[in-house]
């Protein structure tokens, strides 16, 4: 079997394996009565809605990668680093599970805890940051980053779509630049985070068979993806194309730092629940939901199409993308704080 199509092969037995196993991990859900109950103000939604979504993200997603275990020899260090990722992977989805059953959660310091044995699963595994000198600061960098990625999706978790959609959107991204070298385990991982994150948003989007993913998914989506970012080489142009992953991840990095800097500004606890995410200041300056998904979208593509061109041209230009975008980010901040959500 030829690459492109185990990649696309991924990609199909994770989909197809999402979109049977979502329903199943829904009606469990319920009879366990593992819901998320609006039960306070930072809730967007009315009625007890089923997690376990990222149940079936999980199952998609290592269901694709063993069929392509199945069909292909995988180059030298390729079947490590995916051991890496089921290991940390697990770590997390068990933290995840817990939160979500918990009917008040869990800590945000227990929190920080476990994500950081996940991270330090990936450093074993040889996973991590390598183009920072000492060896020492790049792997307490890796840490942060990845306690950080996985922080940053949990966030922007609030909306039907949000967070799963531009996951997709991202592990794309990460899948198509890394696409050429075909030696390393983003393409098979991002293949298979995509298709299962797409079984799952149909179900997200229901009505009837509503299911969220719950801090299960949005938590090891966060993890592969921060996972997925270190495993490519950004630089064959240019050195400034190291930071292309920022502009992969941008929205979820933004909300985290828009969030953190307001609720700072108001005096709360950055580690508290609040509602100054961007879309709801979107939504309550009066687009639908609709139209703010579409917008996070379109600006997804938009940041994850100005990554690959970081990668592809000279360090001048890679520089102005980056102030380009640099200010419009800044000039997006200042207008959403003045948006009054109280």
């Amino acid at each position: 079997m030829t690459s492109d199509k185990l990649y696309f092969g991924c990609f199909l037995i994770a989909l197809a394996i999402s979109l049977a196993t979502t329903p199943l991990f829904r009606l469990l859900a319920i009879s366990l009565k593992i819901l998320d109950r609006p039960l306070s103000d930072v809730k967007t939604h009315k009625q007890p809605t089923p997690y376990l979504g990222g149940m079936a993200v999980t199952v998609g997603m290592a269901a694709a990668l063993f069929f392509a275990r199945a069909y292909t020899a995988f180059p030298t260090g390729t079947l490590r680093s995916l051991r890496g990722l089921l290991f940390g992977g697990t770590i997390i989805v068990l933290l995840g599970l817990v939160d979500d059953i918990k009917i008040k959660g869990l800590g945000y310091r227990f929190k920080f805890l476990v994500q950081t044995a996940a991270a330090l699963c990936l450093l074993s595994f040889d996973i991590r940051i390598h183009f920072v000198r000492p060896a020492w600061v790049g792997d307490l960098l890796t840490i942060v980053w990845v306690v950080g990625i996985i922080n940053a999706v949990n966030i922007i978790d609030i909306m039907d779509g949000l967070a799963s959609g531009i996951a997709i959107i991202a592990s794309l991204g990460f899948f198509f630049i890394s696409l050429p070298s075909e030696q390393i385990y983003v393409n098979f991982a991002a293949a298979a985070l995509a298709g299962a994150l797409l079984g799952f948003i149909p179900f997200n989007f229901s009505q009837r068979y509503k299911i969220f993913l719950g801090d299960t998914g949005s938590l090891f989506t966060g993890f592969m993806l921060a996972a997925l970012s270190m495993g490519t080489s950004y630089t064959h142009v240019n050195n400034a194309g190291v930071f292309a992953p920022l502009l992969i991840l941008g929205i979820p990095i933004y909300d985290t730092m828009l969030v953190f800097f307001l609720r700072l500004q108001k005096g709360m606890s950055p580690f508290l629940g609040s509602r100054d995410h961007y879309a709801l200041r979107l939504e309550k300056h009066g687009l639908y939901r609709e139209e703010i998904l579409v917008l996070s979208y379109a600006f997804c593509l938009l940041l994850t199409f100005a990554a690959y061109e970081v990668t592809l041209v000279v360090f001048e230009h890679a520089m102005l993308i980056y102030a380009v975008v640099g200010v419009l980010a800044l000039a997006l901040g200042t207008w959403l704080a003045e948006i009054r959500i109280d």
